[in-house]
């Protein structure tokens, strides 16, 4: 047997074949590491007298960057596993042959990891990316002077460190002593040598989540009025606990201290909801504080972002390059808050102040405080920082080489010698990382030590203390009932204009605490109690339908069918510690009737109904934003044969009866029944008719507004999961004669350009769509005046980047943009008088009007570009 396969976690495996040197981790989600230690596929060795580690030299990316709404390729961490544990980049060391690691993949997936761990190494690469976050150019060098001493003197691409091997579909590939691979499907991978073969696959089945390392169990904690709760103390290379993270609970708010890896799961294992989550504070961009950004991504509401300018653009960056976004598109899930160095900034009565931390990626750690009888209590939370040890070896004096300035040093040891009541450190020593000696006589009251894989050493014991999971520290206790404030709220969103004595009458009632696994309704059984969530969550499942959803803090259980007076259609179970105000059914009808509000909501309860069952809107959906959203769904009916015209793609449509089938050029896509979806790319992403759409039955749908669905965070998150999956299938499967297909030889290897061009080319597609259609000329003036619209984003954007690096045909350039968008305005006119194309004269023109100029000028601006440390 010449290959060994083993599934080392749900949604990953390990092929190895000892005669070729190869070990491939097969699929790379968050924490992959943590699951190859556990396994035993990474282990302490010596070579030649030297401990390093074993473990894998090659990673296959799954074809999908998002799977079930997390990453699905994180390589970072073990791509840093090979590199340093084992010892691949360091000088003189054994391991050190002159091999890379190999990236395998899709061209798209194998460059996004290319350009995300080119940001994971290094954050912002040049003084000028520094400058647009605020600081001058004298701060700038400054920054990029130590930013190279981390660098080893130099940023290097990616390409220099780790190969690629890219898999086309169909053929077999080599990739390493004789052994090949050829995709079988979508995330299907057939690995061969000689007569011997494995297949693989990395697909997750719907409603399945990636597998977090370590058992973490369920606990719940007081809210007080000031707490930390501490939610993680490993780092990326702890297999038994989460990485270094906490939890700030101040005046019955919650907030997040960095989102590390299966942020999810740690945050059900402490009874807490998505939907209660205020704000995330946010030190820097590596994934073990990360990772789990995708987590907060899918919330009910655009959660607030904490953190200076300099780390939100690395964050920016690296997440752009993960799912090839625009930047911009960050603000579309999160409310932006920016903090200012060595400033206080009050945040309802929660002051913060970041300070600088040096690190290869932007980093700040945080102070927090908050006034109270004898001053301040406050609570500072230090990830990551490095030992001065270390840092002090990187001062110099010499400003034309890497390092510090002594005065800059200074700076920092004031900074991390701050005195506070809590004080959590990263202790990870090594080169990037601190000490725990150099707090041995920190003024704190309390000094917790975190952020390491290894026990504590009795040196480390006795200078600070640790911290098992969910453990908190109290800094002020609380007298207020927030839990009963938190229930107020939702009565009221969910009871608009309703009289103050009808909401207290609702309010006066138990809080009911559910332990985790508990059923509180069961499908089939009449309610006898409407349950409001007011922390935790709850499943909604229906195995009939093969639905399982997640209910958060806010959503009220039991409702419709305590109106209706009829059996549930779903069963409730706790799936974390929940607490939920607990209202008898004949009250809560009665309260509602006297508002006037039960014929309203019995009238919309079958679009509700409709709504909560489909996987896009039944989860974390805000009550009030739902009601909205129900009372402006408009039922549109079409019959069998009919082909669904751009007009109805400029709304978000949810199929309630019948079948669509959905198709590009020749190639079905996929056929659409019940619960599904279409019209995203026209009413969200404003890409009109992408898509061929033919009714093959009777089918009814809901039409909703695309801001509405725009406006919820976890909603957009999946529209945008799905809409990159049928791209992914879009450019693997097109008959190039029907469609334009992004190549890899169309890349510039400047990220932000590359997916500009992409949109570009999105929207060919959908004017060819039109065109091949015959469809209305509304819909072709809307598509076109797309194509002008982003035409002029895209120079634009360009434009500021020629100014900011210094092209040194900047003006050519322009002149180059002037004529195309020239050419693209009067093509538009042209279109608007009546001088309509057909596909082909309009594939004629695309490849003439952009496609040269990516292949032409764009070519040399980007190398410019690559040249100053732009990708």
């Amino acid at each position: 047997m010449k290959i060994r396969k083993i599934q080392v976690a749900r949604g990953v495996h390990w092929i190895e074949v000892p005669e070729a040197d190869l070990r491939v981790l097969c699929g790379c989600p968050a924490d992959s590491v943590k699951h190859l230690i556990k396994r035993g596929l990474i282990v302490p060795q010596e070579v030649q007298g030297v401990p390093c580690e074993t473990g894998p030299n090659a990673i296959l990316l799954s074809d999908l960057m998002l799977q079930n709404g997390e990453f699905a390729n994180l390589a970072e961490f073990p791509v840093l596993q090979m590199l340093y544990r084992q010892g691949l980049l360091i000088p003189n060391h054994p391991n050190a042959t002159g091999d890379k690691p190999i990236l395998i993949g899709l061209a798209e997936q194998v460059n996004a990891q290319m350009q995300y761990i080119y940001r994971g190494n290094y954050g912002l690469v040049s003084k000028e990316e520094i400058m647009e976050t605020g600081f001058t150019e004298a701060e700038a060098e400054e920054m990029m002077r130590l930013k190279l001493k981390f660098a080893f003197g130099s940023i290097r691409p990616t390409s220099e460190l780790l190969a690629s091997c890219v898999v086309p579909d169909g053929d077999p590939v080599e990739v390493k002593g004789g052994v090949t691979v050829r995709r079988l499907a979508t995330n299907v991978f057939e690995f061969a040598i000689g007569d011997e073969t494995a297949t693989v696959d990395l697909n997750l089945s719907p409603g399945e989540k990636f597998e977090a390392a370590y058992p973490l169990g369920f606990g719940k904690f007081e809210r007080d009025y000031f707490s930390v709760i501490h939610s993680g103390e490993g780092d990326g290379w702890d297999p038994n606990r989460p990485s270094m993270a906490s939890v700030l609970v101040f005046q019955g708010k919650t907030y997040l201290v960095d989102a590390g890896p299966n942020l999810n799961y740690s945050l059900n294992a402490l009874g807490i909801s998505i939907d209660e989550i205020e704000g995330l504070f946010h030190t820097h961009a590596h994934d073990d504080h990360f990772a789990g950004i995708t987590t907060l991504m899918r919330a009910g509401h655009r959660i607030k972002y904490y953190a200076t300018p300099l780390v939100r653009a690395t964050v920016e960056k690296k997440l752009g390059a993960l799912l090839s976004m625009e930047e911009e598109r960050f603000a579309d899930f999160f409310d932006i808050h920016d903090l200012t160095f060595d400033e206080w900034s009050d945040i309802d009565g929660l002051e913060v102040m970041p300070l600088g931390s040096p690190h290869p990626v932007e980093t700040n750690i945080f102070v927090f405080r908050t006034l109270w009888a004898d001053g301040y209590r406050s609570y500072a939370h230090f990830a990551d920082i490095v030992s001065l040890e270390v840092l002090e070896r990187m001062v110099t004096d010499k400003a034309d080489e890497p390092g510090l300035t002594r005065d800059a040093f200074e700076r920092t040891v004031a900074d991390y010698k701050v005195a506070t009541d809590v004080k959590k450190l990263d202790i990870g020593g090594g080169m990037i990382h601190g000490a725990a000696v150099d707090f041995r006589d920190d003024p704190s009251t309390k000094i917790l030590l975190a952020h390491k894989s290894e026990d504590l050493t009795p040196a480390e014991k006795e200078i600070g203390s640790s911290a098992t999971f969910g453990a908190g520290d109290v800094l002020i206790s609380g007298t207020s009932d927030f839990l009963r404030r938190r229930a107020w709220r939702y009565i009221a969103s969910h009871f608009p204009g309703a009289p103050m004595h009808h909401m207290r009458t609702l309010l006066n009632h138990d809080i009911a605490d559910v332990n985790p696994g508990v059923i509180v309704l069961r499908e089939g059984e009449v309610p006898e109690n409407v349950f409001i969530i007011l922390n935790g969550a709850m499943e909604k499942i229906r195995t009939k339908d093969d639905f399982l959803s997640v209910q958060s803090a806010g959503a009220v259980i039991g409702e419709l069918p305590a109106l209706k007076e009829e059996a549930a259609a779903y069963t409730y179970r706790a799936a974390t510690f929940v607490q939920a105000l607990k209202i008898p059914v004949t009250l809560y009808r009665e309260i509602v009737k006297r508002n006037g509000l039960l014929e309203k909501i019995v009238e919309t309860s079958g679009v509700r109904f409709f709504l909560e069952s489909t996987g896009l809107f039944g989860e974390s959906v805000p009550a009030a934003m739902l009601t909205n959203i129900v009372s402006q769904a408009e039922v549109r009916k079409f019959k069998a044969g009919d082909t669904i015209g751009c007009q109805d793609l400029q709304v978000l449509n949810l199929v309630r009866s019948g079948t669509v089938e959905r198709s590009v050029g020749s190639e079905v896509i996929d056929v659409l029944g019940p619960r599904d979806f279409f019209g995203e790319e026209g009413a969200v992403f404003r890409i009109p008719c992408l898509y061929h759409l033919k009714v093959l039955e009777d089918t009814e749908v809901y039409q909703i507004p695309g801001d509405l669905a725009d406006e919820v965070p976890i909603v957009r998150w999946k529209l945008l999961e799905s809409y990159l999956k049928r791209a992914t299938r879009i450019i693997h499967a097109g008959n190039e004669n029907e469609v334009f297909v992004w190549r890899e030889a169309f890349g510039i290897e400047v990220l932000k350009m590359d997916t500009h061009h992409k949109r570009l080319f999105e929207i060919a597609n959908g004017i060819t769509e039109i065109l091949r259609s015959k469809g209305d000329p509304i819909s072709l003036g809307k598509a076109m005046d797309a194509l002008v619209e982003y035409t002029h984003y895209h120079f634009e954007a360009e434009e500021a980047l020629m100014e900011q690096y210094g092209y040194p045909d900047t003006e050519a350039h322009k002149k180059a943009h002037a004529r195309l968008v020239k050419q693209v305005t009067d093509y538009r006119r042209a279109i608007a008088d009546g001088d309509v194309p057909d596909v082909s004269a309009f594939r004629l023109f695309f490849d003439d009007w952009l496609v040269k100029h990516i292949l032409s000028e764009d070519r040399k601006y980007g190398a410019f570009l690559n040249s100053r440390g732009v990708f």
